[in-house]
């Protein structure tokens, strides 16, 4: 795909990588649909880019995500591709039992991640894919993973969601195909985010230590693997590892 003036949408856009991969693909020429939780947030981000319209969504709710999708395509005339990148993190052992008490995670822990990192996926995924069907001009659909795809200490529900992108990410290659929609997905490592810039000193310095590298990654490599997938044409249905070697 020829970005220049492609119509993209990315989730979770306010901040972190979601940001530097509309900064990075509106250089490419592309016009950006930043959506996130919050309007203040995304509508400040999108004021930064040109061409670009901020949108508030809980991506969660599928009421609220098939009216997101309608107005995009209203404003813009189109909906060329979409990065799947909202996500949270509510981290905790699956149990835990210390001096005779037991601890579990709750099913509400577990499901809010479900909620956003997988059925948002699941949602937004829909509604662009529909669009770009009626357009007929096909389009591509990147979502965000992780390297916690393959099972992380603390990370149950986190890696059953990220797990689950993967699959799905696949499963609609298969089925895209015929409407010309392509297909790809991203497993960062540890990135200097927001969130990384958060963690205790020793906490980063042994994340980042992980890496055969010996440093973590930026937004902008996420965004160059991003932008790589939807300009080469051969790709679709598989998950590209940005992690600096890093094995979970």
């Amino acid at each position: 795909m020829d970005i220049n003036n492609k119509v993209i949408v990315i989730t979770g856009a306010a901040r972190g990588l979601g940001l530097a991969m509309a900064e990075h693909l509106a250089e490419k020429g592309a016009k950006i649909a930043l959506v996130d939780i919050d309007f203040d947030s995304v509508d400040h981000a999108a004021s930064m880019i040109t061409d670009a319209k901020g949108y508030a969504c809980n991506v969660s709710n599928e009421a609220d995500v098939e009216k997101l999708f309608q107005q995009i395509n209203n404003d813009f005339s189109r909906i060329d591709g979409l990065v799947n990148n909202a996500g949270i993190l509510r981290d905790g052992l699956l149990i835990k039992f210390k001096d005779g008490e037991m601890k579990k995670m709750s099913l509400d822990q577990f499901q809010s991640v479900i909620d956003v990192n997988l059925s948002g996926v699941f949602l937004c995924g829909r509604e662009a894919a529909s669009h770009m069907v009626q357009s007929g001009r096909g389009g591509v659909i990147v979502n965000i993973s992780s390297i916690s795809r393959a099972g992380n200490f603390g990370q149950t529900n986190y890696s059953a969601a990220k797990a689950g992108v993967v699959a799905m990410t696949t499963a609609w290659a298969q089925e895209l195909a015929r409407y010309d929609i392509r297909t790809g997905a991203i497993a960062p490592g540890f990135i200097e985010t927001e969130m990384t810039a958060q963690m205790p000193q020793k906490a980063y310095d042994q994340a980042a230590q992980m890496s055969p590298l010996k440093r973590m990654g930026t937004p902008q490599e996420i965004a160059q693997a991003v932008s790589f997938i939807f300009e080469n044409d051969f790709i679709s249905g598989r998950v590209i590892e940005v992690d600096g070697g890093t094995r979970i």
